[in-house]
């Protein structure tokens, strides 16, 4: 009885339904080519299988190719593809048992980078551990979101205190559409991050901690605008930053740099926000800390590194059982 190692319906249809029409018909193959073919019986027991795992329509025909040597040890390849109205789709690889017993399918995948190099910290200003770092940590963050904001409150602080030098930790901007002053207080805030990296993370945690402040009871875009230039222009004097060149940035308000923060964001799939990275493993929404932990333990001890103790639980104090009255 053939069997399959793992079915992957999905794939099938997808190589199936994507591709159908858009290939040229399967050309016959030569007599050099066709000598590894497998036998009509097999064929059939091939056919049969991946039409019912994969509730192929009785109107598609299914094409199988050749046996071809592949790297994996005791199986050859073989090509499926699927033919209707005279064109067939892009041919799919199996994986066939030199003993014809077994059928396999398995999506590969790279994994010879390292996944830390997935988003960088390069040039952007950081806290926590140096720039070597056994654990880097990118948040994409919006500083008009209420998420972030609770994360940069109580997280970092927590990550820092535990981990000292370990971790290193760096924002990326990911301002959404729906926050109107996000982007401003994201180009604000990097007026002063390319020249203080002291001053960029003093504006950072000011504006999550106020930012239902910052427009005012009358929740005003142009007093949230305002309001964020001049704390910046505060930051930047506290600083001892160049005034002049600090207004020339707060006056251009080029969104470019943040720009190319969002795409790279959307290329590694965030799509909301806070999103974090930690040594290039994602981690969306909240999360209990004990869970986070648990992560950068593990990108530790990947990296070669000791991780700290766990942290003691905090024991319940007893309670004093309530006093009866007499008669009670």
């Amino acid at each position: 009885m053939l069997t399959v190692v793992k079915p992957f319906r999905a794939l099938i249809f997808a190589s199936m339904l994507a591709a159908l029409g858009c290939h040229a018909q399967t050309p016959i193959k030569t007599s050099a080519e066709t000598q590894g073919r497998l036998s009509p019986e097999l064929t059939r027991r091939v056919e049969v299988l991946i039409r019912s795992r994969a509730s192929i329509p009785p109107g598609y025909q299914i094409q199988v190719g050749p046996r071809t040597k592949s790297d994996v040890p005791g199986f050859d390849t073989i090509s499926v593809s699927f033919l209707a109205d005279g064109k067939s789709s892009k041919p799919s690889d199996f994986l066939i048992s030199t003993d014809g017993k077994t059928l396999a399918q398995f999506s590969r995948f790279d994994i010879s980078k390292d996944p830390k190099l997935l988003v960088s910290g390069e040039g952007r200003p950081s806290r926590g551990g140096p720039a070597n770092a056994p654990v880097l940590i990118v948040g994409f963050d919006d500083l008009e979101c209420p998420y972030c904001a609770k994360m940069n409150d109580q997280l970092f602080p927590a990550l820092t205190e535990r981990y000292k030098d370990q971790v290193r930790i760096v924002y990326r901007d990911f301002p959404l559409d729906q926050h109107p002053w996000a982007m401003r207080a994201a180009i604000d805030t990097n007026c002063v991050g390319t020249k203080s990296p002291t001053g960029y993370w003093n504006l950072v945690d000011y504006i999550h901690e106020h930012a239902g402040e910052l427009g005012g009871t009358e929740k005003s875009l142009a007093k949230a605008n305002e309001t964020l230039d001049t704390l910046t222009r505060a930051e930047g004097k506290k600083q001892n930053l160049n005034l002049e060149t600090l207004n020339a940035c707060l006056a251009k308000q080029d969104d470019s740099t943040i720009k190319e923060s969002i795409k790279l964001g959307e290329s590694i799939g965030v799509d909301s926000t806070p999103a974090l990275f930690i040594n290039g493993e994602k981690v969306e929404g909240a999360l209990p800390l004990g869970d986070l932990y648990r992560m950068i333990d593990s990108a530790l001890i990947a990296s070669g590194q000791t991780p700290p103790p766990p942290p003691t639980p905090i024991q319940a104090q007893p309670q004093t059982p309530p006093a009866t009255k007499p008669g009670n």
